[in-house]
């Protein structure tokens, strides 16, 4: 198998050299053409070096030299791999738009896992061109929210044929599939997801998404009717969902609250 050419940018010295370090010894799969302490050095390396990947430090909050690199480029013919040891908002971020990212200090198994997502989307841009600019929206919409810390309204999901971008309230619930999530929307349309719904627990606004059971969340602006007797929550889209009697007292405060119940 081909490697895929990689560079790191980080202004810390030691965390460029700890990361090619666990890349050389634990992903086989990347080759490490070179490393960057500075957006300026970073873009003049990957102008010149081309790489298929790039593994980019975030400095949040005190600043946001990562996403200005990107911005800085106006063509990025490059996955990223964001390393960030920030989480909460930037986690949401990132998982709203299928983006990569590792936390540090790095986790091997981590690492490994994101490599071979990258390993995977290489080979779906290979065959399915139009996913790849799918993957540019969701990178460029991610440095927005970013950049100007906006809400989370839009999230991209992974179906079979490549990336779709949606809008958060077009959402009507989401049901456990294995280890994927199906996600389905007002349209009567549904997508397998390739995130678990624990992802989406926590991605999702929890004024208006609840988790009812292990296998479903709900939008609670598309809940019908409740039905006391079996704990049952109905859908505008007339599917019956069981409500789990550990989150019920969640789920009703839920739905009295948007119903001006409360």
């Amino acid at each position: 198998m081909k490697k895929l050419t990689a560079v790191i940018v980080d202004d810390e010295a030691l965390a460029r050299e700890n990361l090619r370090m666990l890349l050389d010894e634990y992903c086989p799969e990347i080759e490490v053409l070179g490393d960057a302490g500075s957006v300026d050095a970073a873009a003049s390396m990957i102008t010149a070096l081309k790489p298929e990947v790039v593994f980019l430090d975030i400095r949040m909050p005190s600043g946001t030299e990562g996403f200005e690199l990107l911005e800085s480029m106006p063509e990025k013919n490059f996955q990223v791999i964001f390393v960030t040891a920030f989480k909460d908002y930037a986690i949401r971020a990132f998982n709203a738009n299928a983006i990569h990212y590792i936390l540090k200090p790095v986790d091997i198994d981590e690492l490994k896992n994101a490599v071979a997502k990258l390993v995977k989307s290489k080979e779906l841009f290979i065959h399915d061109p139009e996913s790849y600019g799918a993957y540019q929206n969701s990178l460029e919409h991610l440095t927005r929210l970013i950049r100007q810390n906006l809400p989370i309204q839009r999230i991209t999901i992974n179906h079979a044929k490549g990336f779709k971008m949606v809008d958060i309230d077009q959402i009507t619930r989401l049901e456990a599939s294995g280890n994927c999530t199906r996600i389905f929307f007002e349209q009567e349309t549904e997508y397998l997801d390739t995130r678990t719904l624990k992802v989406y627990e926590d991605l999702l606004d929890p004024m208006a998404f609840c988790r009812i059971h292990k296998s479903h969340i709900i939008n609670i602006r598309y809940l019908q009717e409740y039905l006391s007797e079996g704990n049952i929550a109905v859908m505008k889209d007339g599917s019956r969902l069981q409500v789990s009697r550990n989150r019920l007292p969640a789920f009703l405060n839920l739905a009295r609250s948007y119903s001006g119940n409360a």
